[in-house]
C-alpha cells in the first residue's frame, strides 16, 4: 500500500518497536512525551525550522526529499538520535544521579535544543557562549531546581513559541514527577 506524502504514522507503534527493541534509553512517558511533540511522518516535510525532517523529528539519519521510510527504519532513526541526547545529559549533566523521569525530561529538552544549546548560550554582552544556570544546577546535584529551569528553553527566532512553552511545561512536570519504585 503506498502512503500520502507527508503521511503521519503512528507515534504509538514506533514506542513498541523501540521498547520491544530493548533499545530505549529512555521510559516510555519520555518517549510518549517526545513523541507527542514531534508527530511522526513517514515522508520527509520542511519543519518549522526550515529543515528537512522526516520520522519523529529525524534530521540526522539519511533524511532524503520525496523518500519515505518504513516504521522500522523511523523506530531506528529515532532510537539513535534520542541515545545521542542521553549521552549528552549522561556526560553533561550528572544523568546517571538523575532518576528515571529526570532523565527522561532532560533528554526530551536535549533532543529538541541540541546539547550544546542547553548547555551553553550565547551573550552578547560578553561576545562568548556561557554556562546555562540549568546546567550549572545539574552539575551541582540540584536536580529539582534543574528542572524547573526547562521552561527557560522555550524561543524560537528570539521569541516564546507557544508549541515550546507547551513542551517545556510537560517536560517540567515529567522531570518533577516521582518515580514510583
Amino acid at each position: 500500500m503506498k502512503r500520502k506524502a507527508g503521511a503521519i504514522c503512528s507515534v504509538a507503534a514506533i514506542i513498541s518497536l523501540l521498547l520491544n527493541s530493548g533499545e530505549a534509553p529512555i521510559n516510555r512517558a519520555g518517549l510518549e512525551l517526545i513523541g507527542e511533540a514531534e508527530q511522526c511522518r513517514t515522508m520527509p516535510y520542511v519543519c518549522p525550522a526550515g529543515v528537512l525532517t522526516d520520522g519523529i523529528g529525524n534530521t540526522q539519519h539519511n533524511v532524503v526529499a520525496g523518500q519515505q521510510k518504513s516504521f522500522k527504519q523511523i523506530a531506528r532513526d529515532w532510537g539513535a538520535n534520542i541515545n545521542t541526547a542521553s549521552m549528552c545529559v549522561r556526560r553533561q549533566f550528572r544523568g546517571d544521579d538523575m532518576n528515571e523521569n529526570q532523565f527522561a525530561a532532560f533528554t526530551s529538552v536535549a533532543f529538541r535544543t541540541g546539547c550544546t544549546g542547553l548547555r551553553t548560550y550565547y551573550n552578547a554582552k560578553l561576545q562568548r557562549r556561557v554556562e546555562t544556570t540549568i546546567h550549572k544546577l545539574a552539575m551541582q546535584g540540584r536536580f529539582t531546581e534543574a528542572c524547573d529551569r526547562i521552561t527557560d528553553f522555550v524561543n524560537g527566532g528570539g521569541k516564546p513559541l507557544p508549541g515550546l512553552v507547551a513542551r517545556a511545561e510537560k517536560e517540567k512536570a515529567l522531570c518533577l514527577k516521582s518515580v514510583n519504585k
